[in-house]
């Protein structure tokens, strides 16, 4: 299994940024897709952002100008610099990979970091 940890939680004000990070470890694996989701209390997990191998990064609208998904390929790390927070975007933020291990396809979820946008 490829196991998932993430950093970078915590409180902020309106306004503020957080620099969330998420390394994976684990042995003889390619990582394809990674991605963040969120789940606020009362609702469904939803994703944020995602980021091919490739590069190719995806928004939702509701973050879209304001959180930036980035992802090293050598270190098997992801990041998300979100700025401009809102209280909305309060929730528990998930790291998400999909991966192959022996031409098989696996994915992995992280524990989840908490944000907290509040003044």
């Amino acid at each position: 299994q490829v196991q998932l940890v993430e950093s970078g939680g915590g409180l902020v004000q309106p306004g503020g940024s957080l620099r969330l990070s998420c390394a994976a470890s684990g042995s003889d694996f390619s990582i394809n897709a990674m991605r963040w989701y969120r789940q606020a209390p009362g609702k469904q997990r939803e994703l944020v952002a995602a980021i091919t191998r490739g590069g190719v990064t995806n928004y939702s609208d509701s973050v879209k100008g304001r959180f930036t998904i980035s992802r090293d390929n050598a270190k098997n790390t992801v990041n998300l610099q979100m700025n401009s927070l809102k209280p909305e975007d309060t929730a528990v933020y998930y790291c998400y990979v999909d991966f192959t291990r022996s031409r098989r396809s696996f994915t992995s979820w992280g524990q989840g970091t908490q944000v907290t946008v509040s003044s």
